[in-house]
């Protein structure tokens, strides 16, 4: 079941000054920053910045991907497989506390589901955001 929407990330050519124009243009909160990852408060949404890889580098997809939060992903996960949906990503676990898988709609549309294990997530974002604060 789908709680919430967690995230929305978009791919940028200048993560700097993405990063620049969701926090000084738009107001936007930073929560944390990383060389790969710039992530804004957006009344309970995340906005997340990734880089977009150079040419030649391989990614999973490129265009704005919505990320929704969910109760148990591992079953979540598996009620789509078993109804036919494109898996562009497989189950994971990530650095930051998530576990989560990628798929698309009927349009290509890049979906995430994600589980979050929540002492992780403080602890990286405690990480990300110290080492914004000491550039």
């Amino acid at each position: 079941m789908i709680k919430t929407v967690w995230c929305v990330t978009f791919y940028v050519s200048n993560l700097e000054k993405a990063a620049e124009f969701y926090e000084k243009t738009l107001g936007l909160e930073k929560k944390y920053e990383y060389p790969s990852y710039v992530g804004f408060e957006c009344g309970g949404v995340e906005i997340g910045l990734v880089p977009k890889l150079k040419e030649g580098e391989r990614v999973s997809h490129r265009s704005p991907s919505v990320e929704f939060l969910v109760d148990n992903v591992e079953r979540f996960y598996a009620e789509l497989k078993n109804k036919g949906v494109k898996i562009v990503k497989e189950l994971h676990e990530e650095p930051w506390g998530g576990r989560q898988a990628t798929f698309t709609d009927p349009d290509g549309n890049v979906l995430e589901i994600v589980q979050i294990d929540w002492e992780k997530y403080f602890e990286a974002s405690a990480k990300g955001a110290k080492s914004r604060e000491s550039a």
